[in-house]
Parts: C-alpha cells; structure tokens; sequence
C-alpha cells in the first residue's frame, strides 16, 4: 500500500461540557472530537485508509450552533493514509475458504478475493477443513494461512467506506508464506 501525508480541512463540532476558559483543554477537545471523526469515516476513495492524524496546522475562530450548544471549529490538519495500488504486492490471512477461491484479509482490506483460476498449480481439496493444495510443492492454503499475493483490481465500496480487491498468484514468489 502507499502512504501518503496529506492535509485536510474540516468542521469540528464541540460540545459544551469539553469547553474551557484554558485553551490547553480546549485544544484537547478539538483533537479527541477529531481523532473520533476520522475513524468514522474510515477511508475515502480519494485518499485511501485514515491512518493516523499526524499535525494539527490551525484551528480558526469558533462559532456557536445555537439549536446544541456545540462550538464549531474550522480546523486544518495533516493525516497518514494507506492506499491500495494496483499491482503492487502485498500479505494477507485467509480467512475463508470456498470451492472457487478464497478470501483474505489484509491490513484494513477485510475482502480481498483470490479466484481458483488465478491460483495455477493449486486444487480445491476437501479434507477435514476446506483447502488449497499443490502437490508438486507440497503446500497448501487453509484458513489462517498467511499468502503473498498481487492486486489485481481494486474496487470502492461507498456503503462500506472500504476497498475491494481481486488478488492472483501470477508471478515470482507469490503463494502461501
């Protein structure tokens, strides 16, 4: 995944009982109602992952919301994010395995998909737990496997507010770690 810093802009809204004569506790509340925002919002197609709120550049003049009571603040800020490409290589856990394909996890991407017909060499096999195998190398991917693999697609999914990917295992070195 590629990281990136960027800086964002947005409305911060604190409530009444977090306001203080002392800007110390006031900056605090602006930061904690933040930090709750972005992991809210999770990911956005534009930037990726929210990984972590790094800087806070400035924090303008509030203004009351009069039907709450909540001060308003127009805040600037830098944010880490994880991103997916495609091509690139990455590691996930299985985390179900089905006839035709398997389906992993890998850092914040809860769904990413491995067809059958991208795992050359591999053979659905149902034993006592359902698996992968190739019996050239003598390895398999069960559940809990650990799989190098390369994205091949990526989709966003605005109700989930997360990315989808199609992974293969065509390539140097990919396959079951």
């Amino acid at each position: 995944m590629v990281f990136l810093e960027i800086e964002m802009k947005e409305n911060v809204a604190v409530p009444p009982d977090q306001l203080d004569s002392k800007g110390l506790l006031l900056r605090k509340g602006i930061i904690l109602r933040l930090l709750d925002d972005i992991a809210c919002k999770k990911a956005s197609k534009e930037h990726g992952y929210y990984v972590a709120v790094t800087t806070l550049n400035s924090i303008a003049e509030g203004q009351v919301h009069e039907l709450t009571g909540e001060v308003i603040f127009p805040v600037s800020f830098s944010c880490t994010t994880a991103k997916p490409c495609k091509g690139e290589i990455l590691v996930g856990t299985i985390d179900k395995v089905l006839k035709h394909g398997i389906f992993l996890k890998s850092g914040p991407i809860q769904n990413v998909f491995l067809s059958e017909k991208m795992m050359k060499d591999f053979k659905f096999s149902m034993a006592e737990e359902p698996m992968f195998v190739n019996e050239d190398q003598q390895s398999k991917m069960e559940k809990g496997t650990k799989v190098r693999f390369k994205v091949l697609g990526i989709k966003w999914i605005e109700w989930d507010r997360g990315f989808q990917m199609l992974a293969t295992l065509a390539g140097d070195f990919l396959g079951p770690i």
